[in-house]
C-alpha cells in the first residue's frame, strides 16, 4: 500500500496501520486538496471503481467518502458525467483554507460565522422548499383538505374556555403529560413499541428528535451511519452536531449491515427508516434488523429509529417497530404527528431508553425550554377521544385510493417512460427511469411543467445507478393526479 501511495495524488495515499478507516482517510485527503487549491473549482475526479482499483480497496469505501464531500457541498455530481469539485463549498463562507481561520468570513450581515454556522447554512434538508400548496407530486404532505376542522375547532375552544393554569405557564421539558400517556398507549399496540409515559419526550417536530439524539448521543468528529439514498433532514442533523457520515448502501432488505460494519465498524449511531426506508420505500427484513441489533450491541452504539410514515399501510397490520426487538436498550424511536395530522401543528417525539430520559429532558430544555402546552392538551383530548384513530382509518383508506389511482394513470400514461411499482404503505412511490436516463434533468423537465418529482439521486446513489422520482400521492386529489401524469408525461416523453 505504501509503495502504491507514492504512485498517485496525495489525497488517494492510505495507511493501512493509522486505525483511521479508509474511507474516512480518503475523505480527509480530499478534502484538504479542495481546501488548498489543488483541487480547483471545477475539477473532474476520477471515477469510484477508478479510485477503488488504484487503491486496492472496495468500491464502498471510495462511494462513502465522495458521498460525505456530496453531502457537505464541496462536491457536485453530475448523472452520466462524473463528479467535480464544487464551484462554492462551505469553507469560502468562512474565508477558511487548509484548515486556518482567514480575516474574513461574512455572512449576509457582515458577521462571521462559525465553521459549523456555515455548513448548517449551507445545508439544505428540503427538496423544493416545501412553501405553498402541494402540487402533484410532492412527498410527504398529508391530505390537509381531509383533516377533521369541526372536531380540533371544538377542542380548542374547550381547552381555552377554562385552561388549566400548567398551560399557560412554564410546563415540563419532556411534554405535557396526558399528551405523552396518550402516544405511550398508542404505540404499544399499534407499533408493537415497548415503553412507559416517562420514556416519551414531546418535540417540536421529528427534525428536532433527530438534532437532539445527534447531539446528546454524538461528539463532534464522531461516526454515523447513514442509509444511502436516506433521508436529507437526518443527514443535516447529523452534520449540524459535527459527526462524521458514514453513507451505508441500502438493498431489498433495507440498510446493509455487513456494508456498515466493513466502512465504518466503530461507528457511534446508525439511522434508519426500517419500516419504510425512505426514499426508496422497502423494509428491512426481519434478519436485518437482528443483525443491526447485534452489532449495536456489540459496539455500544445507538440505533435511531425514525418511523415516519409506517401508520400508513394498506395490506394487514403496520409493521412491528425495530424498538420492540431491542433488549439491551440501544434504540431511540422517533415518531411525528406531520404526516398525519398537519406538518404546521409541529409536534412529534421521541421514546428513549430509561437511563437516557433525563440526559434527552435536559436537552430539550435548553434546546426551546418545552413544546407549547394548549396544542399538546388539544391533542391529547383528540387522542384520547377516539379522533385520532378514526383519523387515520379515513386515511387508509383515501391514500390506498390515491395510489390505485396514480398507478392505474400511469399505465396509460408513462409506459416506457416510467415504471411505477406498486407500494404496501407510504404516502409515495418511486418511479424508475430507463437506464442512463438522468433523474435530475426528468425532475428539472418536469418542474418546468408544474409537475414536483424529486429525482432519488437527491438523497444519495441509486441502487444499480439507475434513476428515478419520487411521486407523492396523498396530497393530491383525482383531478390533480390525472392532471400531473399527464404533464409528467409530456415532460419524459
Amino acid at each position: 500500500m505504501a509503495k502504491r501511495a507514492a504512485e498517485v495524488p496525495a489525497w488517494m495515499a492510505l495507511d493501512p496501520l493509522s486505525g483511521t478507516p479508509f474511507y474516512r482517510q480518503l475523505y480527509e485527503g480530499l478534502r484538504a486538496e479542495i481546501l488548498s487549491g489543488r483541487l480547483p473549482a471545477g475539477a473532474r475526479l476520477p471515477s469510484t471503481r477508478a479510485v477503488a482499483a488504484e487503491l486496492g480497496v472496495s468500491r464502498t469505501t471510495a462511494v462513502a467518502a465522495f458521498d460525505q464531500l456530496l453531502s457537505e457541498g464541496y462536491l457536485q455530481g453530475k448523472t452520466g458525467s462524473g463528479t467535480y469539485v464544487a464551484p462554492s463549498i462551505p469553507d469560502d463562507l468562512l474565508g477558511v483554507r487548509g484548515g486556518a481561520r482567514a480575516e474574513a468570513g461574512p455572512s449576509r450581515d457582515g458577521h462571521a460565522l462559525s465553521r459549523r454556522g456555515a455548513t448548517m447554512a449551507a445545508t439544505q434538508t428540503s427538496v423544493a422548499r416545501d412553501r405553498g400548496a402541494p402540487r402533484a407530486f410532492r412527498p410527504g404532505v398529508p391530505a390537509l383538505e381531509e383533516f377533521p376542522f369541526g372536531v380540533w375547532r371544538r377542542l380548542v375552544g374547550r381547552v381555552w374556555r377554562r385552561p388549566a393554569t400548567g398551560l399557560l405557564g412554564y410546563g415540563e421539558p419532556a411534554g405535557y403529560g396526558p399528551l405523552r400517556r396518550e402516544i405511550s398507549d398508542h404505540l404499544g399496540p399499534a407499533r408493537a413499541v415497548r415503553c412507559e409515559p416517562g420514556q416519551v419526550i414531546v418535540v417540536s417536530g421529528s427534525q428536532q428528535a433527530l438534532d437532539l439524539c445527534a447531539r446528546v448521543l454524538l461528539d463532534p468528529g464522531e461516526v454515523a451511519w447513514v442509509e444511502d439514498p436516506g433521508y436529507r433532514g437526518a443527514r443535516a442533523a447529523l452534520i449540524g452536531a459535527g459527526a462524521a457520515l458514514a453513507p451505508v448502501p441500502v438493498d431489498a432488505e433495507g440498510l446493509d449491515v455487513a456494508a456498515g460494519v466493513g466502512l465504518a465498524p466503530r461507528a457511534r449511531l446508525a439511522c434508519v427508516t426500517p419500516s419504510h426506508q425512505y426514499p426508496l420505500g422497502v423494509t428491512m427484513s426481519l434478519a436485518r434488523r437482528l443483525e443491526l441489533l447485534r452489532w449495536a450491541g456489540r459496539s455500544s452504539a445507538w440505533v435511531l429509529e425514525d418511523d415516519y410514515d409506517s401508520e400508513y399501510r394498506y395490506s394487514g397490520r403496520p409493521l412491528e417497530a425495530l424498538q420492540g426487538l431491542d433488549t439491551e436498550g440501544r434504540v431511540i424511536y422517533v415518531g411525528t404527528f406531520s404526516k398525519v395530522l398537519f406538518p404546521s401543528l409541529r409536534l412529534g417525539y421521541l421514546v428513549v431508553p430509561p437511563d437516557l430520559v433525563d440526559a434527552f429532558t435536559a436537552a430539550r430544555e435548553l434546546s426551546d425550554r418545552q413544546p407549547p402546552g394548549t396544542e399538546q392538551a388539544v391533542l391529547a383530548h383528540f387522542m384520547a377521544e377516539g379522533h385520532f384513530a378514526r383519523h387515520l382509518r379515513r386515511m387508509r383508506s383515501l391514500y390506498a385510493e390515491r395510489q390505485a389511482l396514480l398507478i392505474e394513470e400511469a399505465g396509460k400514461r408513462l409506459p416506457g417512460l416510467l415504471d411505477l411499482p406498486p407500494a404496501g404503505s407510504g404516502m409515495h412511490l418511486v418511479g424508475r427511469l430507463p437506464a442512463n436516463r438522468d433523474d435530475r434533468e426528468a425532475s428539472r423537465r418536469a418542474a418546468e411543467r408544474g409537475v414536483e418529482a424529486p429525482p432519488v439521486s437527491l438523497y444519495g446513489r441509486p441502487p444499480g445507478g439507475r434513476g428515478g422520482l419520487l411521486l407523492g400521492y396523498a396530497a393530491v386529489g383525482e383531478d390533480g393526479i390525472r392532471q400531473g401524469v399527464r404533464r409528467l408525461a409530456g415532460a419524459l416523453e
